[in-house]
C-alpha cells in the first residue's frame, strides 16, 4: 500500500459529499491536503476538521470548475505556497434528470464543461509538475452511470464516459502517472438534488435510490483503499452494481431493467 503521510492531495469537491469524506479519510492518514470547491465557508469548515483528525497542513481554494480564471487562480496560489500535489482526487460533478431531445445543447454544454472539461483543464494547468514528478496518482469519480448510458442522464453519462477515454490515454502515455477509476452507484448524498433539469433550474429533490445508498463514510473508505492499494477501477455501491455485471455479461436483461426501471431509483 502506498504511504501518504506527509504528502499532499488536492481534492475537488471537497466542501461535502464524497469529496469530503474523502479528504477526512486522507487527514487520518495524515496527509495534507489541498480541498477545492463550491462554497468557501463550507471548504473551511472541512478544513477545520481534517485538521483536527490529523492532517499536518490543510489549504482551501474555492473554485468553480466551468470558471477556468479560477482554476488558474488555485494553480498560481498552489505554486506561491509550493503546494506540489502527489494525489489528485477529482471529485466534483453535476448530475442531470432530463431527457436528452428535451435538454437543449446549452444543458449538455454545462454538464460537459463542469464534469469533463474542468479537471482536464485542472490536470493541464498542472502539467509542469506532472512531468517532473517521480509519480503522481490521479483519482478520478466516475459513476456506473460512464459504463454504460442510462434514461434521464444523457449529458451526465456522455461526461463520465469522457472522463475514462482521457485518463487512461494519460495513464498510458506517462509512466510517473498512475490512474484510480472510482466508480459509484448509489451514495447517500446531496448530488439529486443539485442534478440540472431541462430548464435549467435545480431538480431540488431526493431521489428514493440516492437516499438508499450506501454512507459517504462508507464509499470513501473504499475509495481511499482503492486509490492507496492503486487499484486501475473499484466499484462503489449496493446491489444496483449488479447492472455493470448485466451490462457486460447479460445485455438483453440489462437493457429490459434500464427500460423500465424508475430513473430516479438507480
Amino acid at each position: 500500500m502506498v504511504n501518504c503521510k506527509d504528502k499532499v492531495v488536492l481534492i475537488t469537491g471537497a466542501s461535502s459529499g464524497i469529496g469530503e469524506a474523502i479528504a477526512k479519510r486522507f487527514a487520518a492518514l495524515n496527509a495534507s491536503l489541498l480541498l477545492t470547491g463550491i462554497g468557501q465557508m463550507d471548504l473551511d469548515r472541512v478544513a477545520q476538521e481534517c485538521k483536527a483528525i490529523g492532517a499536518p497542513k490543510v489549504w482551501s481554494f474555492e473554485i468553480n470548475l466551468s470558471d477556468r480564471y479560477t482554476i488558474d487562480g488555485l494553480f498560481n496560489f498552489a505554486a506561491a505556497n509550493e503546494i506540489e500535489p502527489a494525489f489528485f482526487v477529482l471529485n466534483a460533478g453535476i448530475s442531470q434528470r432530463a431527457t436528452t431531445l428535451d435538454s437543449p445543447f446549452e444543458i449538455d454544454q454545462r454538464i460537459m464543461d463542469i464534469n469533463y472539461f474542468g479537471h482536464i483543464y485542472l490536470i493541464k494547468t498542472f502539467k509542469k509538475l506532472l512531468a517532473s514528478a517521480k509519480m503522481t496518482h490521479i483519482a478520478v469519480t466516475t459513476s456506473i452511470s460512464g459504463l454504460f448510458g442510462f434514461p434521464l442522464r444523457s449529458a451526465y453519462c456522455a461526461s463520465k464516459h469522457a472522463l475514462f477515454g482521457f485518463f487512461e490515454s494519460l495513464e498510458l502515455e506517462n509512466n510517473n502517472i498512475k490512474v484510480t477509476f472510482l466508480i459509484p452507484g448509489r451514495v447517500n448524498t446531496q448530488i439529486s438534488k443539485s442534478a440540472i433539469l431541462a430548464n435549467g433550474e435545480r431538480y431540488n429533490r431526493m431521489d428514493p435510490g440516492q437516499a438508499t445508498g450506501i454512507s459517504v463514510d462508507k464509499c470513501a473508505k473504499g475509495a481511499v483503499r482503492a486509490i492507496l492499494n492503486e487499484r486501475h477501477k473499484k466499484l462503489l455501491g449496493g446491489k444496483e452494481l449488479l447492472m455493470v455485471f448485466f451490462y457486460k455479461f447479460i445485455p438483453p436483461l440489462f437493457y429490459k431493467l434500464a427500460r423500465n426501471i424508475s430513473a430516479t431509483e438507480l
